[in-house]
C-alpha cells in the first residue's frame, strides 16, 4: 500500500542546470546513475543530466515528461515517461527509478500506476518499459517471448509481471576494451574491406552531419526502428529526415559516424555511431548499427564497427571502454561485437503492457 506521506510533483525542465529550479533535474541525472549502479554496478551506462537535458528541452520527435515521489521531502523515485511524436505512435516508454532502499514502500506502486494513467491522458495503448540485469545465474531465471536470452528475475521484473506486462525480448549489454591492442581491429577491417569490394565506399565524420549526407543519412537511421530485431515489442516506424538529423545532433557531445555509400546508387546503406559525453575520459556510447537488408552478406557490419572504433582511439584517447545494447536475436550483429572483442556485462529486458 502506498504511503500515506508520498507526494508526486511533475518533474521541471529548467533552461540552464544552473538555474534556481534545476535541482530536480540534477537529481534526476544522479538518481538515474545511481540505479544503474544498484542494478548491474555500471553507473556510466546511464547518461547524466547535461546529456539529458537538451533531449528534454526540444519536444518535436520526442515529448519528454517526468514525475518525482517525495516522502517527507526526501525524493524517494522518479518516473520519466516518453512519447514518441510520428503520427501513429500509440506507445508510452517508461523509466521507473526507485533506489533499493526505498523499495517495497508503496513508491513502485504508486509510480507505476501514475504511468499507465499519463500514458491513457496522452491518448497511448501501449506501455513499454526496459528492466537492467546482472550477467549471473539466480533461482529463478526467466525467458522472453523470442526464446532467445534468459534474465535473473528482479523485484521490478516480477513487479511488471504482476501487472500483466509481457516480456518481449533480452539485449545484451556489451563492452569493448578501447586501450586493448588494435591489431585483431585492424586485421578484421582490412578482412572486412575486401569482402566489400568496390561497389561499397567508407564514409566519415563527426557531428555535424555534413548537408550533402543529411537526407541519404536520415532514411537509414529511419529505417533502424523497423529492421533492428526487436521480437514482439511494438514500435511505430520513426519519421526522420534532415531537420532531424540537425535537431538531433544540437546536444553538445561528441559523435563520430562511419557510414558505407553503395557507390551504384549513390545510397547510405550502412552506418555506425559513437558517441561520449563532455567528459571525455568517459564511457563511449556505441548508439545504432545498421545495415540495410537488402545489403547484407558483404561484411558491412564490421567494415562499419572496426572503422569507426579504429578512428576513435586517435579522437578519444583517454575514453576507456565502449558500451552497446544488441538483441540476443541479433545473432549477425553478435558474431561481429564476439569476434573483435565485445564481453557482455549485462542484460537487459524489454517489456509491455496493453492498456
Amino acid at each position: 500500500m502506498t504511503t500515506v506521506a508520498l507526494t508526486i510533483s511533475a518533474l521541471t525542465v529548467p533552461k540552464s542546470l544552473d538555474d534556481v529550479d534545476a535541482a530536480d533535474f540534477r537529481a534526476y541525472g544522479e538518481l538515474n546513475r545511481q540505479i544503474c549502479d544498484e542494478l548491474v554496478g555500471l553507473p556510466d551506462i546511464a547518461p547524466d543530466a547535461a546529456q539529458l537535458l537538451a533531449g528534454w528541452q526540444d519536444g518535436t520527435d520526442t515529448l519528454h515528461t517526468g514525475f518525482v515521489a517525495r516522502l517527507g521531502g526526501e525524493i524517494v523515485g522518479m518516473l520519466t515517461i516518453d512519447y514518441a511524436q510520428e503520427e501513429e505512435a500509440h506507445a508510452a516508454e517508461i523509466d521507473l527509478m526507485v533506489p533499493e532502499r526505498h523499495w517495497g514502500r508503496g513508491v513502485e506502486d504508486a509510480l507505476l500506476d501514475l504511468a499507465e494513467t499519463e500514458a491513457r491522458a496522452h491518448g497511448r495503448s501501449l506501455v513499454q518499459t526496459w528492466t537492467l540485469h546482472r550477467p549471473v545465474e539466480a533461482e529463478r531465471m526467466i525467458v522472453p517471448r523470442t526464446g532467445w536470452g534468459r534474465i535473473p528475475a528482479i523485484p521490478l521484473s516480477d513487479a511488471l509481471e504482476a501487472r500483466g506486462y509481457e516480456f518481449e525480448q533480452v539485449e545484451r549489454n556489451s563492452e569493448f576494451d578501447l586501450r586493448s591492442d588494435p591489431a585483431p581491429l585492424r586485421a578484421a577491417l582490412e578482412a572486412a574491406r575486401a569482402a566489400a569490394g568496390p561497389d561499397y565506399r567508407v564514409l566519415q565524420w563527426l557531428a555535424p552531419t555534413p548537408p550533402e549526407h543529411r537526407e541519404g543519412f536520415a532514411a537509414i537511421l529511419a529505417r533502424l526502428s523497423t529492421d533492428a530485431p526487436s521480437g514482439e515489442m511494438d514500435f511505430v516506424a520513426e519519421v526522420w529526415d534532415a531537420e532531424r538529423v540537425v535537431r538531433r545532433e544540437k546536444r553538445g557531445q561528441a559523435l563520430s559516424v562511419v557510414a558505407v555509400q553503395h557507390v551504384p546508387s549513390g545510397d547510405l546503406v550502412a552506418y555506425n555511431e559513437l558517441l561520449i559525453a563532455s567528459d571525455r575520459a568517459g564511457v563511449t556510447h556505441q548508439l545504432g548499427t545498421l545495415v540495410s537488408s537488402a545489403h547484407r552478406g558483404h561484411r558491412l557490419g564490421a567494415l562499419v564497427k572496426c572503422a569507426n572504433l579504429l578512428h576513435w582511439r586517435e579522437l578519444m584517447p583517454l575514453s576507456p571502454v565502449v558500451s552497446t545494447f544488441n538483441a540476443e536475436e541479433n545473432r549477425p550483429m553478435l558474431v561481429i561485437n564476439e569476434a573483435i572483442g565485445f564481453t557482455a556485462v549485462s542484460y537487459a529486458g524489454a517489456w509491455q503492457k496493453r492498456i
